[in-house]
């Protein structure tokens, strides 16, 4: 089926703000709630979301493979229960909702009446996440850390460049932008020569990250193929997998992070499909040495997607501290997905796989305070006079995302955490 809503020469009847993250080529999904109403599906245009129950009570749908129960629910799952093309279909008819000179242009009153300003709702957590697997595929960020704690010389562990190497986290913690967090606590070894203290970590840190949501996946047993891996694939968000390092540093041997990463990671609101990022993909590093066939691809896998982390201080004043970009990932989501499956793990729908932290080849661009710091070498200025070297209580990190291209830009939106003190 074309994807006849990527068309840039759409133009909406909806007002788009200048330089909007939503102009009718994105139409991202998300769930919202009105002051008094229950959570359901949306997607955003512009400054306004479009309610998708209220649309399909109207019979925009009635031709398409859906019922009620669809657009009724607190999360995406029921909706995208219906697989890659009927989800594709729903967005295709969308965009001819909107579009100014569409054949639904006489009853954009009708139309109008499901929209709501993004400013008076309440955005939920997009899917009921079942499962999910944290990959560790940026180069840059693998060399990063291994020449800090290792030999730099060394910095790769031997199987890094034959497999995507991966861990699964904690579902339960994922949490909605704007959901604060408490600083977590934990046992740490501040000195080698000393027995383990327990106590707030000190070195609270973020990951850049970007997560794609799966439909559901083959019977267990099965494999999915890197050629059908985008069959499974919904689409994609911003994902900042909060990191407790010195909590990290103590714990990860030898099975790898507990602690130091389930209390918490963070999530942008809308999924962008996986269908709206098309017009972005683009070449990826050369891996070398071959990987195994089973991790052989075709195509432009990768994705131009401009990313950016800022912190915000309890004065509201911001320092951006990151530049970087989803196209350097060494392993891209095809690889990712049919390594995952390769051993007949079954993914569900709503299952959440990040990325791990997304580095570039230069310190402006690194994907973590970690790296940003030199694990705390090299101190960030703040406009307040202060100085980071982690993440402090009463900060906010802000991320975003956007990809741009011939005068389209399919954005994220944000993803917006602020820190509290640790709970006594």
């Amino acid at each position: 089926m074309e994807i006849s809503a990527n068309d840039p020469k759409r133009k909406s009847w909806v007002e788009i703000p200048h330089n909007s993250d939503f102009p009718i080529q994105n139409l991202p999904f998300g769930i919202f709630s009105l002051k008094s109403g229950n959570p359901k599906p949306c997607v955003a245009i512009g400054a306004h979301i479009a309610d998708l129950s209220d649309l399909a009570g109207q019979g925009f749908f009635s031709d398409l493979p859906f019922d009620a129960n669809d657009f009724a629910g607190p999360y995406l799952n029921t909706l995208m229960k219906k697989g890659k093309q009927t989800t594709r279909a729903l967005r295709n008819r969308l965009a001819e909702l909107f579009d100014a000179d569409g054949p639904f242009a006489q009853r954009k009153s009708e139309i109008e009446s499901a929209l709501h300003l993004q400013s008076e709702v309440e955005m939920h957590l997009p899917v009921q996440v079942g499962d999910y697997t944290d990959f560790y595929s940026s180069i840059e960020h693998a060399t990063n850390v291994g020449t800090m704690f290792r030999d730099p010389d060394n910095a790769l562990l031997p199987n890094w460049k034959h497999i995507p190497v991966a861990y699964h986290g904690r579902s339960s913690s994922i949490v909605i932008s704007g959901k604060d967090i408490h600083r977590p606590k934990g046992q740490t070894k501040p000195n080698d020569n000393e027995p383990p203290v327990y106590g707030p970590t000190k070195l609270l840190d973020f990951e850049l990250e970007m997560a794609f949501v799966t439909f559901d996946g083959k019977p267990m047993g099965d494999s999915i193929s890197t050629s059908e891996a985008e069959e499974y694939i919904f689409g994609m968000l911003l994902f900042n997998d909060w990191s407790a390092r010195d909590i990290q540093k103590w714990e990860y041997v030898p099975l790898g992070p507990f602690l130091a990463k389930n209390f918490a990671s963070s999530v942008s609101p809308w999924i962008v499909t996986l269908d709206a990022l098309e017009p972005f993909r683009t070449e990826g590093p050369v891996q070398d040495p071959k990987v195994l066939p089973y991790l052989e691809y075709s195509g432009n896998k990768n994705i131009d997607i401009n990313l950016e982390v800022a912190i915000e201080t309890e004065k509201g004043e911001e320092k951006t501290v990151c530049h970087s970009n989803y196209k350097n990932m060494y392993w891209n989501m095809n690889q990712q997905l049919a390594h995952h499956t390769t051993n007949g793990c079954n993914v569900r729908c709503g299952d959440m796989m990040a990325s791990g932290t997304i580095s570039g080849s230069d310190p402006s661009s690194y994907g973590s305070m970690l790296e940003i710091t030199w694990r705390g070498s090299k101190p960030v200025q703040m406009p307040d006079g202060s100085e980071r070297k982690f993440i402090n209580d009463g900060d906010s990190v802000i991320m975003r995302g956007a990809c741009e291209k011939n005068g389209v830009k399919i954005g994220f939106g944000e993803v917006r955490t602020k820190v509290l003190p640790a709970k006594q």
